[in-house]
């Protein structure tokens, strides 16, 4: 079970950094767009590269987590919340195998 488990969370590590990859290689070319007072292609560019920022960012985190999954299952700690110490429910894991915190501890 463990091999099964560390496959999914390598597999889920080589998504998460290709996607990373996309969110942070430079926007295209725009030379020209301006920012005035009107929504336009700038205000729309801005916007976009704003929600990228964010998608980024929650990505990072989800790459640390899945760090995280995978050191407990070296330390032999894997389905053991990070907080409090209790056993993560297997419908948790099978949902997120990636999580190290029981749903008490991540919605603090």
């Amino acid at each position: 079970m463990a091999d099964d488990v560390r496959e999914v969370l390598l597999a889920k590590q080589r998504d998460l950094d290709a996607r990373a990859a996309d969110l942070a290689a430079p926007p295209d070319a725009t030379g020209g767009i301006s920012f005035g007072k009107r929504v336009g292609d700038g205000t729309s560019i801005a916007v976009e590269r704003l929600t990228q920022v964010a998608a980024h960012e929650q990505l990072l985190m989800q790459m640390e987590e899945v760090s995280r999954a995978l050191a407990k299952l070296d330390e032999g700690t894997y389905g053991v919340c990070d907080s409090c110490g209790s056993t993560i429910p297997e419908g948790r894991l099978e949902i997120h195998p990636w999580a190290v915190l029981c749903v008490p501890c991540a919605s603090e």
